[in-house]
Parts: C-alpha cells; sequence; structure tokens
C-alpha cells in the first residue's frame, strides 16, 4: 500500500510547532519505516525513547529501527530493556522481520521463554 506523502508532511508540520507531541512522533516514525526511510524513522524512536523512558513498545520499536540500520549489538541491549519494561508479545518477537538480523543469535534466543 502507498502511502501518501502528505501525511508525513502533516506529522512534520505539526512537529515544528509541537517537537514532543507523541501522539504525531509514533505515527511518524512508523510511517517513515514503512516508506524504508530507516535513518528518519531510528531517529524519531530515539527521541520517543527519551520523552517515554519507560514505555516498553517505544522501546521494543527504537530495536526495531537500530536492527533496520544494522546496528545489531545496540538493538540488542534495547530489546533487553524493552523485555524488562514489560514488553511480552513473544509470539510477534519470534516473527517480526524487523528484527531478523537478530534472529539465530543466542543473545536473542535468550530472550524468548
Amino acid at each position: 500500500m502507498k502511502i501518501p506523502d502528505y501525511e508525513m508532511s502533516f506529522y512534520e508540520g505539526l512537529l515544528r510547532e509541537h517537537p514532543d507531541y507523541i501522539d504525531a512522533l509514533i505515527p511518524l516514525a512508523e510511517l517513515y519505516t514503512s516508506k524504508g526511510l530507516y535513518e528518519k524513522g531510528l531517529d524519531v524512536d530515539l527521541r520517543l525513547s527519551q520523552l517515554r523512558k519507560k514505555d516498553p513498545v517505544i522501546h521494543y520499536n527504537l530495536a526495531c529501527s537500530l536492527c533496520l540500520v544494522g546496528r545489531k549489538k545496540e538493538a540488542l541491549t534495547v530489546l533487553k530493556r524493552a523485555i524488562r519494561l514489560g514488553y511480552s508479545d513473544f509470539d510477534h518477537l519470534r516473527r517480526d522481520s524487523d528484527l531478523k538480523i537478530l534472529q539465530g543469535d543466542p543473545e536473542f534466543e535468550k530472550l524468548i521463554p
């Protein structure tokens, strides 16, 4: 499904006025990632992780973004943090193609009950 660029422009405009607006940052990160703009998605996920330091889903998404840009070691560290914070959808974690570079890694496998 092709995502119109005006959606990204809309969220980017909101963030120029309100840079910490969580409800714009979350969908913008998803849009960037879905369009293959992984570095931009990572930047937004890093920002979100600073705004929501204890949110397990935000940290899970950050781990995914780190994987998508090839930062495997950092991704594993952040994924561990997400699980410590309460992320528990291990079925999704096993199947998530964003985490492909971690799959088969012994440290990754130890995280999955």
